[in-house]
């Protein structure tokens, strides 16, 4: 700013120039303070909180790196930065210029040591104090030494000029005398002034509140208190000011951690202002060396050395570039660095922890749905070919890899041909986001299945949920890929097309002569799955064939010829418990006249959760839908819930209704069906009439209870 004010006023004219520069100064505080008060009211503060903590550290050990460089350029003398080359070094290792530095390194190194063993706050005063007198004693000691010939050999600060008071610093106002063109050329410089505060302030108090072990640090009264300290200060003529790390580190550790030490420290530092700076020109460069030098070197250590073995490899390697960075380039540039390694570190990291929290093969998970004995006998053995696969977190670029290698390893010809699966679910429940790269790696991952005729399903995520949006805007809708809420709706689609083997291989004699029993219906489709599979042999397909072959010949698919004959309940008595009971055919005629025929309408509510238990049913047609919900016990709220579908062919109700307990389960009619329901008051004939029929049921509601608890936990 004062270079740019120069060249457009000139030097033949320096009041212009001194009034626009500090007038200059003091605009560009006003804004930082403007520009502070406004982060801090808007609560950005709380960015700062994404700033990984060993970008932090990086940042302290950058200080320290700069203050070690600071103290050889103070106590060397050295004009101008520290510049890294040869002559820098033939400078610092003349005879008249290394004793200056070595000694306060010397001084520092003993201080930093002795500190391991003393934790006085008063250590550090105490030492320097020390330093300051011991210097003088040999000044007063030795009569060839003077002030004046240790000034000009860079031992003590040079005095500046005396008698001039504390406000004259004001009389160099003077508005008339601004040149407000050159001042309006330095206002991008103002802004340029303020980022650069901006980029320090929320790095230097969270540093310190690391530093300090204070864990509730509030960034946005910070930044309001800095906003008012810097507009206090442009309005009384003043430069910027921000907290300086170094130096409230070391007040800190003095001690100086209240508000009464820092009241005092400014009534010092005012005293000093008043009083002049001819006390500068009497304080030994080694003094000020040394404690810069010392500042430099502990936060270092604290930086570098005890974070050894404390952090991540990776995040060890980020500390060092960013201290590297800072002490070779600038501050502002190792943050920026540190923030590209930190991202490059996180991705890294990321990604070597698996998106796949647990796969499910085929044979274990099943859909909820109250199949047949003989569906679910099928459904167990051809269950492998349903693969689950739960993914979590938010899949990205770095994470979406693992997944598709492993889906990849699936169809590997050998894995495929031991394992051969027909359907991949993957299941989106715990997933929190996916980026477009992940998104269009689903697609590919389609089109791979797609060779080898494998179903790929989503589940857990709706299509206008955030996650389900980002999949179906890639264009993973468009391939036919099918979305559903929850993974039990997958699991149910995934059965019906399966049993759609086991129909084919039905006798063809038989479903001439005999119309199929409505409990092995499933779903229609408008087209075959996997109609490729009928052309060539697969694996697959002869998996499903074999075992569709050996139901059928261990189960009478089709109820015996001699049970059609029969009226109802009795045919759908026999097929319901052919399964679960090996009772003859004349001890279950005994109990048709204690059941009595029930229709219902789809939608209508057959009984709801809580209510007294007045029936059990045995499904003729339709399909029933069962919805839980899950209350913690000894309070009201939701834990969760979930439904189940009846098909014909089962019964429902069984549970509540012999052991007299309320109902679980609110059931209503999916579509119009027809029941035969045994009441309250038949129940209570059949014990007296026929125990043995009575504790025959009692038997088959505990052996159909522990199997549908089985489908539901498993």
């Amino acid at each position: 700013m004062a270079f740019t004010i120069l060249a457009r006023v000139g030097e033949d004219n320096p009041k212009s120039v001194l009034a626009t520069t500090i007038l200059s100064y003091s605009m560009s505080s006003v804004l930082t303070g403007v520009v502070f008060f406004i982060m801090g009211k808007c609560k950005l503060g709380s960015l700062i909180g994404f700033f990984p903590r060993h970008i932090l550290i990086g940042c302290i050990g950058g200080v320290g790196w700069f203050l070690v460089a600071t103290g050889l350029e103070v106590s060397a003398r050295l004009e101008g930065n520290l510049e890294y080359n040869l002559t820098t070094l033939r400078k610092l290792i003349q005879r008249d210029t290394i004793l200056l530095w070595m000694i306060p390194l010397i001084l520092a190194a003993v201080l930093l040591a002795a500190k391991r063993w003393v934790k006085h706050p008063l250590t550090d005063a105490t030492f320097f104090l020390s330093i300051i007198a011991i210097f003088y004693f040999f000044v007063a000691a030795i009569p060839d030494l003077e002030l004046e010939d240790l000034r000009a050999l860079g031992w003590v600060f040079d005095a500046p000029e005396a008698g001039v008071p504390f406000y004259h610093f004001y009389s160099l106002y003077d508005f008339g005398a601004v040149d407000w063109k050159a001042l309006g050329a330095t206002v991008p410089a103002m802004f340029a002034l303020t980022f650069f505060g901006i980029l320090h302030v929320p790095i230097n108090i969270p540093a310190l509140g690391l530093t300090t072990g204070e864990d509730n640090v509030d960034v946005d009264r910070e930044l309001r208190a800095h906003g008012l300290s810097n507009a206090l200060s442009g309005f009384c003529g003043s430069i910027q000011n921000y907290l300086v790390y170094t130096n409230t580190v070391l007040f800190m550790r003095s001690g100086g951690d209240s508000r009464v030490a820092g009241v005092m420290l400014a009534i010092a530092t005012f005293g000093i202002l008043v009083s002049g700076p001819v006390i500068i020109g009497f304080i030994p460069i080694m003094v000020v060396g040394a404690l810069i030098f010392f500042l430099g070197f502990d936060l270092m250590r604290e930086a570098l050395v005890d974070t050894w073995g404390r952090v991540h490899r990776l995040e060890y390697l980020t500390i060092v570039v960013i201290v590297v960075t800072m002490g070779a380039w600038d501050f502002v540039v190792g943050i920026l660095v540190g923030i590209v390694l930190a991202c490059v570190s996180f991705v890294l990291q990321m990604s070597q922890v698996s998106a796949i929290r647990g796969t499910i093969p085929g044979g274990i998970a099943y859909s909820t749905v109250r199949r047949h004995p003989i569906q679910h006998r099928f459904l167990q053995e051809v269950g492998e070919q349903i693969y689950v696969m739960k993914l979590a977190g938010h899949l990205f670029f770095g994470t979406i890899v693992g997944v598709e290698s492993q889906i990849r390893a699936l169809l590997l010809e050998e894995a495929f041909q031991a394992h051969p699966i027909r359907f991949l679910v993957l299941d989106f429940w715990n997933v929190d986001g996916v980026d477009f790269s992940a998104a269009e790696a689903f697609i590919r991952i389609d089109r791979i299945l797609g060779a080898k005729n494998v179903k790929m399903i989503i589940c857990g995520s709706a299509m206008d949920s955030e996650v389900g949006r980002s999949l179906c805007n890639a264009g993973l809708s468009e391939d036919g890929v099918q979305f559903f809420e929850d993974l039990n709706s997958a699991l149910e689609l995934c059965e019906n097309e399966l049993l759609k083997t086991l129909y084919q291989r039905r006798d063809p004699s038989i479903e001439t002569e005999i119309n199929a029993p409505e409990y092995l219906d499933v779903p229609k489709q408008d087209r075959p799955s996997f109609s490729g599979e009928t052309l060539y042999s697969t694996p697959r397909r002869h998996q499903l064939q074999t075992i569709a072959t050996l139901t059928l010949n261990e189960q009478d698919f089709v109820p015996h010829s001699r049970w059609q004959h029969y009226q109802q309940p009795l045919q759908l008595i026999l097929q319901t418990f052919s399964t679960v009971s090996d009772k003859p055919e004349e001890f279950w005629t005994r109990t048709v006249n204690f059941f009595e025929r029930k229709e219902y309408a789809a939608g209508t509510i057959l009984y709801s959760r809580g209510d007294r238990p007045n029936g059990f049913y045995l499904l003729e047609a339709g399909i029933l839908k069962a919805e839980y919900v899950l209350i913690q016990v000894g309070h009201t709220r939701l834990q969760g819930k979930f439904s189940e579908l009846i098909v014909a062919g089962t019964t429902c109700g069984e549970l509540p209704f012999f052991s007299g307990t309320k109902r679980t389960s609110t059931t209503c009619a999916e579509k119009s069906c027809i029941t035969w329901m045994l009441n309250d008051e038949k129940w209570e004939e059949l014990q007296k009439q026929q125990p043995d029929i009575a504790q025959e049921l009692l038997k088959i509601s505990l052996k159909l209870t522990s199997e549908r608890m089985d489908a539901i936990t498993q």
